[in-house]
């Protein structure tokens, strides 16, 4: 989540005693400054990876060992990129009785035996604690996984680890640094180890540029899950809302909240994206999806996609944050005229930034509603209210406030109920601005398919002292729409990702994923990264 006048709702090197028995039997970890061996199974996908497994070249117990062990030489050791918060104790135990699963009855699927990665505010009901990056949490682990844990669990992936995030999902300070939690430190971004991962998904980010795991998952409130995977140089989708049920996720707000896909291809991202969804009785929004939704988002995926799509661009405020980054949208822009589509230039959306302080506004009402609800589930932890953990984290600043405070928990704390008038009004106000009169309009106006934009500029550098210094970014209208949103890369900027975003109507994400999956193939952008110490200027 962002906050403030850089919009950092940005929703968005602690290592478990015992944290696996496949690091201890790995080749002990590089000194901190040396280059890291390299690694077999660097940019592998889903596809690649089922394929060997198959054929019986590869188990998931392999995987699952090399992606830990890799976890250890450059998550905590060399260049400590500190984007993984914990690891599963039971990861290998896993990995070998789903490798039994396929000798005995096949696999169940295209995720059966594959490592995934997922942020540290999603419940799993195992030995790993859940805590939003924050030492309130800490404490025995939830009772049940989430609905997508659970989805992901039936479809056979391997669930390896958490992810490290900015704390409570950056929607604790208006002054925070992105990446930053009190439980996992700062997470750094892969392609320039001084720059910034971006939040609040900024682990999840991190890890998956870094190949610690094949695929992960983010969540977001407003640009969480866009804005790191731009910034680290991979496919991120924020769904339509209720597309992923909520439950079990650490909240901001009921309306804008979602999980998603963060990978290195589009197919990868379509394919973990179809195992999370599913209707849940504990999260009513995902009962609109019934009848929406495919049965796959793959199927029609074609490098001829764009041919006579009709898409709309967007200009200012959501490009000028650097002439490098305009040259990015330009070469963009060009490359779908040649790919097919009827580009339509400088498409207005309307309302845009007149919901932003309501938006705000109404996360707050809303954060402290549903996570005095979300802790009431959990047990054996020192908070069960917002105000518990505002006391907790004044009783432990040097710990939790050693660089910013906690200005949007007090706010969020004054709000009165959900049945306030004046929440009422800025939600209702906010969704008509974004949805009928924002996006739809948009689209109807000019006939579009979709819209398209910067995600946003390239990663600014990390300054725990003063904060982000964050430029703008594309996220807010499909945010405060709840409406799905796809980034995939789009080039490089002095060797830092951009992407450009795909948005469109709600419940379009198998129509925005082809777009994605067209620009993906004829350009292919994505670059691994070099775990340089600072960007290049050349």
């Amino acid at each position: 989540m962002r906050v403030q006048g850089h919009r950092r709702f940005v929703l968005a090197a602690v290592v478990i005693a015992g944290m696996s028995a496949s690091c201890e039997r790995a080749a002990p970890p590089p000194p901190p400054n040396a280059a890291p061996a390299a690694f077999a199974y660097e940019e592998a996908t889903i596809d690649s990876l089922q394929e060997a497994m198959q054929a019986g070249r590869l188990t998931s117990r392999q995987l699952a060992d090399a992606y830990l062990a890799r976890i250890e030489a450059i998550d905590r050791s060399g260049p400590r990129l500190a984007s993984v918060i914990e690891v599963n104790p039971d990861a290998l135990a896993i990995a070998d009785a789903l490798d039994k699963e396929r000798r005995d009855k096949g696999p169940r699927g295209p995720l059966h035996g594959i490592p995934v990665l997922i942020k540290d505010n999603i419940d799993t009901a195992d030995r790993m604690m859940t805590t939003a990056g924050s030492r309130a949490l800490e404490g025995p682990p939830p009772d049940r996984d989430a609905f997508i844990v659970e989805r992901l669990r039936a479809a056979g992936a391997l669930i390896l680890g958490k992810t490290n995030l900015s704390e409570w999902a950056n929607f604790r300070s208006t002054k925070s640094a992105s990446g930053w939690s009190a439980r996992g430190g700062l997470v750094k971004n892969p392609y320039a180890l001084d720059r910034n991962a971006c939040g609040s998904s900024s682990g999840t980010g991190a890890a998956i540029a870094a190949n610690l795991a094949v695929v992960g998952v983010g969540t977001e409130t407003d640009g969480s899950i866009t804005c790191p995977s731009s910034t680290n140089g991979l496919v991120g989708i924020k769904p339509t809302v209720g597309l992923a049920s909520r439950s079990g996720i650490v909240p901001i707000s009921h309306s804008q909240d979602t999980p998603g896909p963060m990978t290195r291809t589009v197919r990868d991202a379509a394919l973990l994206l179809a195992a999370m969804t599913g209707v849940d009785p504990r999260d009513a929004a995902t009962s609109g999806g019934a009848g929406k939704v495919p049965k796959d988002f793959v199927t029609g995926l074609s490098t001829d996609a764009l041919k006579g799509v009709r898409l709309g661009i967007l200009r200012g405020p959501f490009a000028g944050y650097s002439p490098a980054s305009d040259r990015v949208i330009e070469t963009a822009i060009e490359k779908l005229k040649a790919l097919g589509a009827e580009v339509v230039d400088h498409v207005e959306l309307p309302n845009a930034g007149k919901y932003d302080a309501s938006e705000l506004d109404v996360l707050q009402y809303e954060f402290k509603a549903d996570l005095n609800a979300y802790l009431a589930t959990r047990r054996g932890l020192p908070v069960k209210t917002l105000a518990d953990v505002i006391a907790f984290n004044e009783a432990h600043r040097s710990d939790e406030m050693p660089y910013f405070g906690q200005e949007l928990f007090e706010a969020s704390q004054k709000k009165g109920p959900l049945t306030d008038a004046a929440y009422k009004t800025a939600l209702a106000k906010d969704q008509r601005l974004s949805r009928a009169e924002g996006i739809d309009a948009a689209l109807s106006k000019n006939k579009l398919a979709a819209l398209v934009a910067l995600t946003g500029g390239p990663a600014w550098t990390t300054d725990l002292v003063n904060g982000d210094h964050y430029l703008g970014s594309s996220t807010t209208p499909a945010a405060v729409a709840g409406y799905p949103s796809i980034t995939v890369p789009a080039g490089q900027v002095f060797g830092l990702p951009v992407g450009i975003s795909f948005f469109g109507a709600a419940w379009s994400e198998a129509s925005l994923i082809k777009y994605a999956y067209a620009f993906e193939q004829a350009t292919h952008h994505r670059k691994a990264p070099t775990l340089a110490q600072t960007g290049t200027l050349r």
